[in-house]
């Protein structure tokens, strides 16, 4: 089983509870609005383009990386070095893009435009989306 990295959960509200628990069943979901249809990250009730509401549906999981650097400064001593800092855009809309990790890949192997889908890390009820190179499968944690 693949080590999991220890993490600060954020707390959960109204707003992102889906976003932060939807890993329990495999799936990555964002909002999107109900007027336009333009997926909104960061989370928000409202659409910053027409100002329509917003709700959950559920991505593919499925992206590449846009842009990564190697952290090797142990801020959190608990987290072993080095380790990849991501931010991966979403194939269902340019621009759809959020920080996370590229794991169960060396850091030196990371690089933009590189295929990956979303894989799950579970701290409590709290299910951290991190992504995986495509061809790679996590365990669960």
């Amino acid at each position: 089983m693949t080590e999991v990295a220890p993490r600060i959960t954020p707390p959960l509200d109204e707003l992102n509870r889906p976003f932060w628990t939807g890993g329990a069943s495999g799936v990555l979901q964002i909002t999107r609005c109900r007027s336009c249809r333009r997926w909104v990250f960061p989370l928000s009730a409202t659409c910053p383009d027409c100002g329509g509401p917003t709700a959950y549906e559920a991505t593919s999981g499925k992206g590449s990386v846009f842009t990564h650097t190697t952290n090797a400064h142990p801020y959190n001593p608990a987290v072993p070095l080095p380790y990849n800092i991501s931010i991966v855009e979403l194939v269902e809309q340019p621009g759809l893009r959020f920080i996370t990790n590229v794991v169960d890949c060396p850091p030196e192997d990371v690089h933009v435009g590189l295929p990956v889908h979303v894989q799950f890390e579970q701290h409590g009820e709290v299910f951290v989306p991190v992504f995986v190179p495509d061809g790679n499968v996590r365990p669960a944690s």
